[in-house]
C-alpha cells in the first residue's frame, strides 16, 4: 500500500490542479476549466453508445519500467468477452502496446492477436505506439513509413476498425505508459495521423477510423503547449484526417487523485469530457468529430474494495451515457478486462473486471448489465459490402482435341489472383472435390493436376477455398479439360 500511495503522490504532483471554477463554468482556451458540476449541464440526446473493452492483460505502468502479467488463457478470455457482449451489438476490443521499437516481432504478434479476435467476430482497434528505440527516436520519416506499413498490413482485415496513433503524448513523465516522454512525440502524432489517413484513403480501407488520444490531464501551461503544437504542426490537414479524438480518464486514481464521494465521479467524468472539447478548439477540431473514451477505470490495488469498484463503474458509465449527446461521445471502453497481477502494488496491475485467474469481481456483472441496457442494438461493426475481387487462374500448356476443344497437355497450376489477393490468408485447392494442395504463402499457387494420364480426354473441376483476413471463406472454381491421344496444336493457357 505504501508503494501505491507513493506513486499516486508523484502523479498528483505532476498533474497540477487548476484553480476552482464556478459551477458549470466553461472558459475558453488556453485555460480550459470545463464544466465542473454535472447537475448544471444539460443532457442532450445522442446516438446509443458503442461499448467495448481493453482486452489485453498487459498494462502500461506509471514511470519508465514495464511490469509482467499473468499469462492469458485464450479460451477463458473469449468466454468472458462473450458474457459481456450484448447480442446483436458490436463490442470492439482495444488492443494496446503495439510498439514501434518491437519491429517485425511486434507485427507478427499483433497480426496473430488481431486474427484471433476478429475470427470470433470482434471488431478490433489497435493502439499504434510511437515508443521508439534509441536509433528510431526523433526519426519522423521512418515513423511515418512505419504507420503506413501498419495500415497496409492491418487494413485488409475489415474487422480492424480503428488505429489510435501514438499514446497520451501530453504526458511527458511516464515513458512506459505514454509516448510524450520521447523526442519527436508531437510530430509523430501529427504526421502519423495524416499518413494513416492518406494510406487508408489510397487503399480503400474505409472501415479504419483514425484518431489520437489525450490523458486527462496535466497543468494548464503544458496542456496549452500540447494543443497549440497540434495546431501549429498539423493545421487543417491534421484536423481533416481525424475520425475521432480519444479520452483517457481516471477520476479518483490519476486526476483528480481522489474523489470525495460517488457524485464527485459523475462530476469528474463531465469535467473530462467538457475539458477535451474546450482544448480541441485550439487546433480547430470541431464538435462534429466524436469523442471515444478509450480508457476509463478504477483499479482495485491494495486498500481499495471490489464493491467500491462496481459502484464507481456504474456512476462513471452512466455519466458518459447521460451526457453523450452534450459532448458527442460515441464510444466507451472500460479499462481493463482482467487484472495483470491481482494483489500487485502497481496502480494498473489490478485494473480488471476479473482477477488474474478469471474470477469475477462485482464490477464484471455491473458492466455486463450496463452494456445490456445501454449499448446500441444495431450492429454497427463493418459488414462486407461486396464480394472480394479474387478469382482462380489455371495455367498449363494447351492443345486441342479432335473436336476442337481446348485441353491441358501438361501439369495444371492453380493460382489465386485479383485486386484483393492480399486479403487472402490461405487457400485450399481441390480437384473434383478431392483436396490436392494447400498454400499459406503468397503467391497462393499450387500444382493441382499432373496432366494427361488417360486414353480419352477428361473434364475436371478445380476449386479453391480461400480464407480472408476478415474471417470470410470464399469458394472459387474453374473447369478444365485434360488431353489424351493426338494433340492438334499447343499454346499456354492463362
Amino acid at each position: 500500500m505504501v508503494r501505491v500511495l507513493c506513486v499516486l503522490v508523484v502523479v498528483a504532483s505532476a498533474l497540477v490542479a487548476l484553480a476552482p471554477a464556478t459551477a458549470g463554468g466553461q472558459t475558453g482556451p488556453p485555460g480550459c476549466v470545463g464544466d465542473t458540476e454535472a447537475a448544471q449541464v444539460p443532457q442532450l440526446p445522442g446516438p446509443p453508445l458503442r461499448f467495448g473493452i481493453n482486452a489485453r492483460a498487459v498494462t502500461g505502468q506509471i514511470g519508465p519500467t514495464p511490469a509482467p502479467a499473468v499469462p492469458e488463457d485464450p479460451a477463458r478470455h473469449l468466454a468472458k468477452l462473450a458474457e459481456l457482449r450484448r447480442p446483436g451489438a458490436p463490442f470492439p476490443l482495444r488492443l494496446t502496446r503495439f510498439m514501434w521499437r518491437d519491429g517485425e516481432a511486434g507485427f507478427q504478434s499483433f497480426l496473430a492477436l488481431v486474427q484471433h479476435y476478429t475470427s470470433h467476430g470482434y471488431p478490433v482497434e489497435v493502439q499504434v505506439r510511437y515508443q521508439p528505440n534509441a536509433q528510431q527516436e526523433g526519426d519522423i520519416p521512418a515513423w511515418v513509413n512505419h504507420v503506413r506499413e501498419v495500415v497496409r498490413r492491418f487494413g485488409p482485415n475489415r474487422l480492424v476498425v480503428g488505429l489510435q496513433i501514438a499514446n497520451e503524448v501530453n504526458l511527458t513523465f511516464s515513458p512506459d505508459s505514454s509516448d510524450g516522454a520521447y523526442d519527436g512525440a508531437r510530430d509523430a502524432l501529427v504526421q502519423g495521423v495524416i499518413a494513416a489517413k492518406q494510406e487508408t484513403a489510397r487503399l480503400g480501407y474505409h472501415q479504419l477510423r483514425i484518431g489520437f488520444n489525450w490523458a486527462y490531464r496535466t497543468d494548464p501551461a503544458s496542456e496549452a503547449s500540447f494543443w497549440q503544437a497540434l495546431r501549429d504542426r498539423g493545421g487543417p490537414q491534421f484536423v481533416s484526417s481525424l475520425d475521432y479524438i480519444g479520452l483517457d480518464v481516471y477520476p479518483g486514481t490519476i486526476f483528480p487523485p481522489a474523489e470525495g464521494g460517488l457524485d464527485d465521479y459523475r462530476d469528474g467524468m463531465v469535467n473530462a469530457m467538457s475539458t477535451i472539447r474546450c482544448y480541441a478548439t485550439i487546433p480547430g477540431i470541431p464538435p462534429s468529430v466524436p469523442i471515444e473514451i478509450g480508457e476509463n477505470g478504477w483499479p482495485t490495488f491494495p486498500g481499495r474494495s471490489y464493491a467500491d469498484q462496481a459502484s464507481v463503474l456504474r456512476v462513471m458509465v452512466e455519466a458518459v451515457n447521460d451526457f453523450r449527446g452534450t459532448y458527442n461521445v460515441r464510444d466507451y471502453r472500460w479499462f481493463n478486462l482482467r487484472d495483470s497481477q491481482t494483489g500487485h502494488p502497481g496502480v494498473f496491475q489490478n485494473a480488471g473486471l476479473l482477477e488474474d485467474d478469471y474470477d469475477e469481481k462485482p464490477a464484471f456483472g455491473a458492466y455486463r448489465e450496463l452494456v445490456a441496457s445501454l449499448a446500441a442494438v444495431e450492429d454497427r461493426s463493418p459488414a462486407p459490402s461486396r464480394r472480394p475481387r479474387v478469382s482462380l487462374r489455371l495455367r498449363y500448356r494447351a492443345a486441342h482435341t479432335h473436336a476442337g476443344r481446348r485441353c491441358a497437355r501438361s501439369r495444371v497450376r492453380a493460382t489465386v489472383v485479383g485486386a484483393d489477393r492480399r486479403q487472402v490468408l490461405r487457400a485450399t485447392f481441390r480437384r473434383d472435390g478431392r483436396r490436392v494442395a494447400r498454400d499459406t504463402r503468397r503467391p497462393l499457387s499450387r500444382i493441382i493436376d499432373p496432366g494427361p494420364r488417360r486414353a480419352r480426354p477428361a473434364r475436371h473441376r478445380a476449386t479453391a477455398g480461400v480464407r480472408l483476413a476478415d474471417g470470410r471463406l470464399v469458394r472459387l472454381k474453374r473447369g478444365y479439360r485434360v488431353c489424351a491421344g493426338e494433340l492438334l496444336g499447343s499454346t499456354v493457357s492463362e
